[in-house]
């Protein structure tokens, strides 16, 4: 498990530094209160036993109402800014960790399950959440309550202070530090046990169908449900521990006030405080115990803290792929550029396999051409490398004379419309997933892009047409019309690099044709690669390559 530098997993919260200092002086101002209050009450019912005239009691029933109300005030106040700070450090942690691993996808985060990464950006996160309120703000709250109850007490006699401070002190810190020790690798364990139980989860419900196919659901089930046990057992273990920390609190705090009444009773015996001050003495030092109570599960949920932050900066820490450089080139987009390849040569693994070997492509600004091949012979790798999800350290790529390495990643990719392989798709309206690739978009636009895709008569036939969701990963569409919503929606970014990668795989030979044909316009004066094995869009380039075993050799037209 990851080490976590204090500093560091303090400066998750900066940015909401002063809503926790708020939460802070507010928990302690709710804390003297209640304090003072017991004490106040304690002195009005001992003084009003002795006095015959009310009016001698009206500056200490004065004092009860207001301290009464001040407390509840101040409570009040307390747990608003604290779930304010809470909820806005929730939404800045979300906003850092997706600023930190979007520059880490596709490849940095392609070899993580994603149950893995799931529980890291949900849990992990979640239990982050927690660290202003219930891990810093215990300790800053209970020091300044106890330096106030201690003042308190010491004013009648210093060795009451004294007294108070210890117990407090056993409490707050003893305790707390023991009960730390014991659950601290626990709590680091049902981190990690929790991470592979959601993994578990999230792989069962996206592999259902294979597993049932496979007869192997019940084999997958009993896992899971073995991960589920062992993080029971991890939370019974933790809940055990607390529970005998509150019992050895509560004890602490019996004894003390027992100690505390001890010598009370000493100090009016020897007469030096009067009688009517005595009440108040035990229940101001229990009433100061409220300060200390939450530090044992502060300290337990500190490693609960460490693991889930050292999870989550494994993840951010990773390099990115690729890097921008300190002074970019800007291209202008107005007209379609060349794209030209030189000596290109690549392996995903320092000394590994080279999936690209001197590869030499030239594609004429407004022209076409075809990449056909095998299977496994790269030419996925090299769209990853187009776009940049890869970097590449033998050869060039340039767009329109300019090396990628001279641009920034999102600069290239907003030159590039991509139809992939892999299409992905979101719960969402079929108007939503098509406006991701320009939410400024227009009706009449998503309209047209989904007739040069030949799937508009398909939307017609749904209940609310454009409005219509689509589910998860658009597991409600088939194959084929989850594949013209993807060409739709290059078609809707409208990009002056067009690259379609098997972007017809799943259709039958006639609709391939009748979008080759549709798209055709489209494609006009549009720098296109073209990436299949099928003929409709192969017959219509301008060149034609084979790509086999990371080799390139032209077929047909110019090549390089």
């Amino acid at each position: 498990m990851t080490q976590v530098p204090v500093r560091r997993l303090l400066g998750l919260l900066s940015s909401q530094r002063r809503w926790i200092a708020a939460g802070w002086l507010l928990g302690f101002l709710a804390i003297a209160a209640n304090v003072a209050l017991i004490s106040a009450s304690a002195f009005l019912v001992s003084k009003a036993a002795l006095v015959t005239n009310v009016a001698e009691l009206a500056l200490t029933i004065t004092a009860v109402r207001v301290l009464a109300i001040g407390r509840a005030a101040f409570r009040y106040l307390e747990r608003y800014v604290n779930h304010a700070a809470t909820l806005r450090i929730a939404a800045d942690l979300r906003v850092w960790l997706y600023a930190a691993i979007e520059p880490l996808a596709p490849a940095r985060l392609a070899t993580r399950r994603s149950g893995d990464l799931l529980a890291r950006i949900a849990a992990d996160v979640e239990t982050l959440e927690d660290l202003a309120v219930r891990v810093v703000a215990p300790p800053v709250v209970a020091a300044m309550a106890t330096t106030f109850a201690c003042l308190l007490l010491g004013a009648f006699d210093p060795l009451l202070g004294i007294v108070l401070l210890a117990f407090l002190g056993l409490t707050g810190v003893g305790l707390p530090v023991l009960t730390g020790r014991v659950s601290r690798d626990t709590s680091g364990r049902l981190v990690v046990a929790r991470g592979t139980l959601q993994a578990g989860i999230v792989d069962q419900v996206h592999g259902q169908a294979d597993l049932t196919a496979l007869d192997q659901t019940e084999h997958h089930r009993s896992r899971v449900l073995a991960d589920g046990a062992q993080v029971d057992g991890l939370g019974e273990r933790l809940a055990v521990v607390r529970g005998l920390g509150a019992g050895l609190a509560a004890l602490l705090t019996s004894i003390c006030a027992i100690v505390v009444l001890w010598r009370g009773v000493a100090l009016v015996v020897d007469g030096r405080i009067e009688g009517v001050v005595l009440a108040l003495l035990p229940l101001a030092a229990i009433a100061a115990f409220e300060a200390v109570q939450p530090l044992p599960a502060s300290l337990q949920l500190l490693g609960s803290t460490e693991a889930a932050a050292g999870r989550l900066f494994e993840l951010v820490d990773s390099a990115p792929p690729v890097s921008d450089p300190p002074g970019p080139r800007v291209l202008p987009e107005s007209m379609p550029p060349s794209l030209e390849i030189h000596g290109l040569t690549f392996a995903y693994e320092p000394g590994g396999r080279r999936v690209l070997e001197d590869i030499d492509l030239t594609v004429p600004a407004g022209s076409m051409v075809a990449i056909v091949g095998p299977s496994g012979a790269g030419k996925s790798t090299l769209v990853n490398l187009l776009l940049r999800f890869v970097d590449y350290d033998q050869g060039e790529i340039r767009i329109d004379g300019c090396e990628l390495h001279e641009l920034r990643a999102d600069d290239t990719r907003r030159l590039l419309g991509v139809v992939s392989q892999r299409v992905d798709l979101f719960d969402a309206t079929i108007r939503d997933n098509l406006a991701l690739a320009d939410p400024d978009v227009t009706d009449e636009a998503i309209e047209a892009a989904c007739r040069l895709a030949q799937v508009d008569e398909f939307v017609a036939t749904l209940p609310d047409g454009y409005d219509t969701r689509i589910g998860e990963d658009g597991h409600r569409l088939s194959g084929g019309e989850r594949r013209r919503l993807a060409i739709a929606r290059a078609i809707v970014k409208d990009a002056p690099v067009l690259i379609l990668d098997e972007a017809t795989a799943d259709l039958d030979v006639a609709t391939e044709l009748r979008l080759a044909e549709s798209l055709r316009p489209f494609l006009a004066g549009r720098t296109t690669l073209v990436i299949a094995h099928r003929p409709a869009f192969v017959e219509a380039a301008d060149a034609v390559v084979e790509l086999r075993r990371g080799r390139l050799r032209a077929l047909r037209g110019p090549s390089g």
